[in-house]
């Protein structure tokens, strides 16, 4: 019989090897208190890969359980502990156990099994075979229930089926760990996606007559949110702003400075700031709340006049807008007088351009994972804005336009790179077409003898058909 460890020892004095041949690569920690039982004799020794630790109780079991033990070979016949019984130092938090909520033995085997809940409690990480003192299937069964990884009878106890045994619960823990942990995985990217999706933006073009449509697609692998970040309000004169920018990295620290900075140019555009005044603004913003001096953001943002025949255009470092009018090639709008982007210098100026729209027209903006993906598998040729201009025009002289549109284009870079983009890609496109406007005006209902001239205006929903 090996002897105990000493309290004042990490390892035990003695440990039983495996037979001779065999290389000892599982540790088993007997506990039981009856020397004569034979629980560590021959059938022991002779199982194939494993060394054995005993311990008579469960203050010695405290001690000899440490995370290089295997799997605990427990009888249920060891004394029920009492309320003063340690519990060993150093034991795994039960929260690291596969399968936190355990079910209670039933009410007529409660103090059969204490010695099991007890451990069970102790060694949360450690694979568990119990050892009835007689042929109980009932009280074997209902171990195992509770929480044991399988069970063994005393007139069971040959070497190859102790072995068998000890293998099974071992790997039968890995398992349940192991799908405990995807489970959680599971729920934490449920609530991650719930999260991100909440924070995708909502347009707010309710009563604009101008057309909606928008492409998202992250970098990271199985993220729905990105450092890019894209928005569109109409405020209460008419007119309608737009903007879409890009936190530099791709990481969920640059998601969130993303949200953090289109929710603030919101509730700032909304509140009457445009232009430079906006931008420094939400370059005070963006100091204050990014994690490193070297984080910065690009950004271009529009204001389109109520007429939808005007806009202004500032670019805050940020790739400029593909313009295209009806009957005329897409052609990048004007990028010479732009600013820095935000984060990069102190007391920046963005000036504001003012661009003439015409009167019916397509504006494209985007970032710059759309012109900054491969043109073949490993080459080392980017796409580039002279290549996304010619593949919109290709696109659009097939007659695609709104989301038919920015699917396609997205889909075809992605083709082009040879595989998904690296960098996230957002892509934004506002209309105007005056024959919808009209056909829309003409079948609108006339105002009735109870209506007024101030009628509730269309649902944001209605104003995203495709261009």
């Amino acid at each position: 019989m090996p002897a105990p460890v000493p309290p004042q020892r990490d390892v035990p004095a003695a440990e039983t090897g495996p037979a001779a041949g065999h290389t000892a690569d599982l540790t088993v920690l007997v506990i039981e208190d009856d020397p004569a039982s034979g629980i560590t004799g021959p059938e022991l020794s002779a199982a194939a890969g494993t060394r054995v630790r005993t311990a008579r109780n469960l203050t010695e079991a405290g001690r000899l359980l440490t995370d290089d033990v295997d799997c605990i070979l427990l009888d249920l016949a060891l004394p029920v502990p009492t309320a003063g019984t340690a519990t060993g130092t150093g034991a795994p938090s039960p929260s690291g156990r596969g399968g936190d909520h355990r079910p209670e033995p039933a009410p007529h085997r409660a103090e059969e099994l204490a010695v099991l809940t007890h451990v069970l409690r102790i060694a949360p990480l450690h694979a568990v075979l119990v050892l009835t003192a007689q042929d109980d299937t009932e009280l074997a069964a209902e171990a195992v229930r509770v929480g044991a990884q399988d069970y063994l009878f005393r007139g069971e106890l040959d070497a190859r089926v102790l072995s068998r045994a000890i293998r099974y619960a071992v790997e039968r823990k890995r398992a349940d760990i192991a799908q405990h942990q995807l489970t959680e995985s599971g729920l934490r990217a449920q609530e991650n996606a719930r999260l991100e999706r909440g924070l995708l933006p909502t347009p707010l073009l309710e009563g604009s007559d101008l057309s909606f449509a928008a492409r998202y697609r992250p970098g990271r692998s199985r993220a729905l949110l990105g450092g890019d970040f894209y928005d569109t309000v109409r405020t209460p004169d008419g007119t309608v702003h737009a903007m879409i920018g890009d936190v530099c990295g791709h990481g969920p620290d640059e998601a969130a400075l993303g949200v953090e900075l289109r929710i603030a140019w919101r509730a700032l555009t909304l509140a009457g700031l445009c232009g430079d005044r906006l931008l420094s603004t939400l370059q005070q913003v963006l100091e204050h709340e990014r994690q490193s001096e070297e984080v910065f953001a690009t950004l271009c943002t529009v204001d389109i006049a109520p007429d939808g025949r005007r806009a202004g255009l500032c670019l805050a470092g940020h790739p400029a807008p593909l313009l295209a009018r009806h009957g005329r090639p897409a052609r990048l709008l004007p990028y010479e007088d732009g600013g820095p982007a935000l984060g990069l210098l102190p007391h920046a100026r963005w000036p504001r351009r003012q661009v003439e729209l015409g009167g019916e027209w397509s504006l494209m903006m985007y970032t710059d994972g759309l012109i900054e993906g491969r043109v073949g598998a490993g080459s080392s040729q980017r796409l580039g804005q002279d290549g996304m201009v010619a593949m919109v025009n290709s696109r659009l002289e097939q007659g695609l336009a709104g989301e038919e549109l920015l699917e396609a284009a997205v889909t075809e870079v992605r083709e082009l790179n040879g595989g998904e983009l690296t960098d996230d890609v957002a892509v934004l496109l506002l209309g105007r077409a005056p024959e919808r406007i009209r056909r829309r005006g003409r079948s609108a209902p006339r105002p009735g003898p109870a209506s007024t001239a101030s009628a509730a205006p269309a649902s944001a929903s209605a104003q995203r058909p495709p261009l």
